[in-house]
């Protein structure tokens, strides 16, 4: 199989249709499209997430964090925790798990969650830190990635390929400065601080919402592939709208990357009604927003370019694999 996330077919037959035990509850399992678990307690309903983290050392702590934390945000849930699953080489030197750990509880100090537990081990298994990430939150009403409707306006905040671009400018650093100025590539290696969409899922529940999902791995064309297809919708899309930084576009580029398939975390796309009554309370909040294009009825699923219409594929291998 190709490296990256494992394609949807193969989810579906190899995946889903091996799962048959039930259990009441739990609202929501394993769905296709959605990245919550959800799970009835009392009155309350816990939502779980698992991600593995995308980096090196301090890096992957920061990405993996942010992404399970966002997964629960997505949901429409309050993030209360995570647990670190730690897999280290065997030549790791206890200063590396010290800063990787130090690094984790900054940026869990900076999302107002606790690090609640996990797992350590030295492995001969691995040969470079893998660490995975466990969310936990809980939410009064989820919110579904599966619940667009037809003819509903669709809304992404910030930036596309927002961590893909700050993962390339921190690996690939010293070969970006040979063709950009260093403000630039600095730049792009500061996108971490636009990594949590907590702020603008927040705003985006209050305001009633149809679906939402983070736009991770497969960058906005597999977010978007994915909501038209557990939704059983069609797409409108206009190329041009998608917002992007200029940063992102020279990147991209010049390490022969595709910026729509790029990792995107920091930014949501979200169905609504009236999407730019949305974009105007999320701007009103300091969040840049932009109505990108429609769900439609059918199962077109269609990308516009000027005069140009293409019709947008299943999710990709994640395009920050190429590097």
């Amino acid at each position: 199989m190709k490296i990256g996330k494992v394609s949807e077919n193969v989810m579906k037959r190899s995946v889903f249709r091996q799962l048959h035990t039930q259990n009441e509850r739990i609202i929501s399992g394993a769905v296709p499209g959605e990245d919550c678990a959800v799970l009835a307690v009392g009155g309350d309903r816990i939502l779980l997430t698992v991600d593995p983290a995308q980096g090196q050392g301090e890096d992957a702590a920061l990405c993996g964090i942010h992404r399970a934390v966002n997964n629960i945000a997505a949901c429409g849930g309050e993030p209360e925790a995570v647990l670190l699953s730690v897999l280290l080489p065997p030549d790791c030197e206890e200063s590396s798990l010290r800063s990787l750990m130090a690094r984790a509880e900054e940026v869990c100090a900076g999302l107002h969650v606790q690090i609640a537990g996990g797992h350590t081990q030295v492995t001969g298994a691995v040969n470079r830190i893998v660490l995975t990430v466990t969310g936990i939150g809980r939410a009064a009403s989820p919110i579904w990635t599966r619940t667009a409707e037809p003819d509903a306006d669709l809304v992404v905040t910030k930036w596309v390929g927002l961590e893909g671009t700050f993962l390339a400018a921190r690996e690939r650093e010293a070969l970006l400065l040979e063709r950009f100025p260093a403000y630039l590539v600095e730049e792009a290696a500061g996108f971490d601080r636009y990594l949590s969409i907590v702020p603008e899922a927040a705003v985006a529940v209050k305001s009633g919402v149809w679906a939402m999902t983070d736009v991770s791995r497969g960058g906005i064309f597999g977010a978007l592939w994915e909501m038209a297809e557990s939704s059983g919708v069609g797409l409108s899309i206009d190329l041009k709208k998608l917002p992007i930084r200029q940063e992102t576009v020279e990147i991209c580029n010049y390490l022969d990357l595709n910026p729509y398939e790029l990792l995107s975390g920091g930014s949501l796309l979200i169905a609504a009604s009236r999407g730019e009554d949305l974009v105007r309370e999320l701007e009103a909040a300091g969040i840049p927003a932009a109505v990108v294009g429609k769900t439609t009825a059918g199962k077109d699923r269609l990308i516009f370019s000027g005069d140009e219409k293409r019709f947008l594929e299943p999710a990709k291998p994640d395009q920050i694999h190429k590097i």
